[in-house]
């Protein structure tokens, strides 16, 4: 192959511009993700030969190496690992996926040292060699080809790059960087060694560098030709636990999570029993901006035996701990598992249960703890992740009760403070016999729901439920701790013992003396409301809708709609307070039909409103409105 010339893809090009000219500020991160790469290298090598040992090459010692020249200016990351063929190296040095730049550009903050760690997290890595390079070189061989299928790729960070064949003895990718005048500190051992062990000091294979002696009579180091490795070269999670610091936790998060923030809680266990493996598990701090795809797979990955097997391990998570970071290193799972075996495999099963209350368990001593810090990080972490840990509600029905456990919701006793389903049931009125909420779009709009006016008159507490998965997850949680969930939008209002005969006699007087208008309401809104009755739920307000004990709440059949699914064609009922202004004016317009129409019109669509829906017909609305009021 003779040399040729490339351009980049157009969203390399707008990437290397960032690169180069915003992202100076924390410019050792390239090391880090050169290094990285090197390493995923190696582990992609140590899964292919599973099946074909020819790739080793009569070299079966993965390493990288790091070394530099201070009179060239270069700083070379090499290792023997995978390798590149041609088509490989032009694929995946000149093109990325836009949805990855467009992500990563729109992630950046302005702030330089904490936008340089958004490198990595998009499949950018590579690229960050030109924060302190004006050109890279790599040659590389893909493992298995002849040597003179080598091939070097070279650009300046520009509009271009170029590519053409060489010889390669040796397999593997050699990452040559040509360092800028103000990026010489990392030509220097000291400087190295430091940056390796704060970032790679974790990854499971050697990085080796030369050694330097000290020459009395040059008054310098010197580089010898013997090489020594300057990490711990051993995985992070097969330490014991006494040997790790909090420090190397952390940064070991960092890296396999792409994320510049530290873990809010971590969990290091070896297992051991019927299955064999070891767990290392972190709850991020942060929600991830893929968080609410639920084609996303957890972000575990998985070894077996110290082997890496594969990313993103979807079958050693539930989609509702989507968010866990970590790993899992089995020693019973065979070397060359698939995902399909993964997903038949009554071994993993057990590894993923066990994963799953390990999880669960971190995030109760968080939420149960009695110190204050420990409190807040769990508050910290259901404001992030806690609509999607209640997904596990409708899924996971073995740990139903202890995700029922950690929910928290919004209550109308509290203006900022979220409540458990236990605190709720600890402090209900003495008579009570459910557990009452309102699922509404937005905060607000529940605090101001009529709904609500007959339990805040007499200090019954409610649960408001704003996030849309509640709608769904309700519909599996049926009772907690045997006491039932009862919607106050749902059937009829029985407060049972915490009504007194006086209040359910007047109640029964009134719906007597308004039969002539239910009746009327119910021929003037046949076409929109299922039912019309007098209610006892209501106090300030005219109106609202409820739906029957079962049924589809409005708020539920919106979100189909709006989600472009079909909901049921179901009618809500109306419920009147006979003792409104409203109501009594509704009683004197009976003997004409016109006005009497349109203001049971505009007391349908008020209420419709107060929950947060919208008139049929919005224009139709405000000229009644008009004209009631002129």
């Amino acid at each position: 192959m003779s040399k040729q010339t490339l351009s980049f893809q157009a969203e390399v090009a707008q990437l290397l511009h960032l690169v180069t000219h915003s992202l100076y500020s924390n410019k050792e991160i390239f090391l880090r993700e050169l290094i990285s790469n090197a390493s995923d290298a190696c582990d992609k090598l140590r899964f292919e030969a599973l099946n074909d040992t020819s790739l080793f090459e009569n070299a079966p010692n993965l390493e990288v190496r790091v070394s530099f020249d201070k009179e060239a200016k270069t700083l070379t990351i090499a290792d023997n690992g995978i390798g590149m063929s041609q088509q490989e190296a032009i694929d995946n040095l000149g093109t990325i996926a836009k949805s990855g730049t467009r992500e990563f550009v729109k992630k950046l903050s302005g702030d330089q040292k904490s936008d340089s760690q958004l490198i990595g997290q998009f499949g950018v890595g590579f690229y960050s060699g030109f924060i302190v390079a004006d050109k890279i070189t790599v040659e590389t061989r893909r493992a298995g080809a002849k040597p003179e299928e080598g091939v070097r790729w070279v650009s300046g960070g520009t509009g271009d790059f170029e590519v053409e064949a060489i010889n390669k003895a040796q397999r593997g990718t050699s990452v040559i960087l040509h360092l800028r005048d103000d990026a010489e500190e990392f030509a220097n051992t000291y400087r190295i060694k430091s940056i390796i062990g704060k970032y790679s000091d974790h990854i499971s294979l050697p990085v080796l560098m030369q050694k330097e002696e000290w020459d009395s009579d040059k008054s310098e180091y010197v580089t010898k030709d013997e090489w020594e490795a300057v990490n711990q070269a051993s995985a992070l999670w097969a330490r014991p636990k006494k040997d790790i610091t909090p420090e190397q936790y952390n940064e070991f998060y960092k890296q396999i999570a792409y994320d510049q923030a530290d873990p809010l809680a971590y969990t290091h266990n070896k297992v051991e029993g019927n299955q064999e493996y070891t767990q290392l598990l972190y709850i991020p701090a942060h929600a991830p901006m893929d968080l609410w795809d639920r084609q996303k797979s957890a972000g575990v990955k998985l070894y077996v035996k110290r082997v890496f097997i594969m990313d993103d391990a979807e079958s050693l998570m539930p989609p509702y701990l989507r968010f866990v970071n970590g790993v899992i290193d089995s020693n019973d799972l065979p070397l060359n598992v698939s995902r399909e075996l993964l997903q038949e495999s009554r071994d993993v099963k057990a590894i993923r249960e066990g994963s799953t209350k390990r999880v669960l368990g971190m995030l109760e001593e968080l939420a149960n703890s009695e110190d204050a810090a420990q409190k807040e990080k769990y508050a910290a972490f259901y404001k992030e992740f806690g609509a999607v840990l209640k997904e596990g509600l409708g899924e996971d029905f073995t740990n139903r009760e202890r995700i029922a456990k950690l929910a928290r919701y919004a209550s109308t006793q509290s203006d900022t403070a979220t409540v458990s389903l236990s605190e709720y049931k600890a402090r209900m009125k003495e008579g009570q016999k459910a557990i009452y909420y309102l699922t509404s779009e937005t905060l607000g709009t529940a605090r101001s729901s009529p709904q609500l006016e007959a339990f805040k008159k007499k200090g019954i507490e409610v649960l408001l439920m704003t996030d849309r998965v509640d709608e769904w997850t309700l519909s599996f949680l049926r009772e907690f701790d045997g006491t039932p969930m009862q919607s106050v939008a749902k059937g009829a209002v029985d407060l049972g013992d915490l009504q007194d005969e006086a209040e359910k006699k007047a109640a029964e007087i009134a719906a007597e003396n308004f039969k002539p208008v239910i009746e009327k309401l119910k021929e003037a809104l046949k076409d929109k409301a299922d039912d019309v009755r007098v209610t006892t739920r209501l106090v300030d307000s005219p109106a609202c809708l409820v739906v029957r004990d079962g049924g589809m709440s409005t708020q539920l059949a919106r979100m189909l709609k709006q989600a472009g699914q079909a909901a049921p064609d179901s009618k809500p009922i109306l419920e009147v307070n006979a003792e409104h202004a409203l109501a009594k004016k509704l009683h004197s317009l009976i003997g004409t039909e016109s006005q009497f129409g349109d203001l049971a019109m505009i007391l349908f669509d008020q209420a419709l409103l107060a929950e947060g829906g919208m008139p049929d017909d919005p224009a139709a609305y405000v000229k009644r409105v008009n004209a009631m009021i002129a």
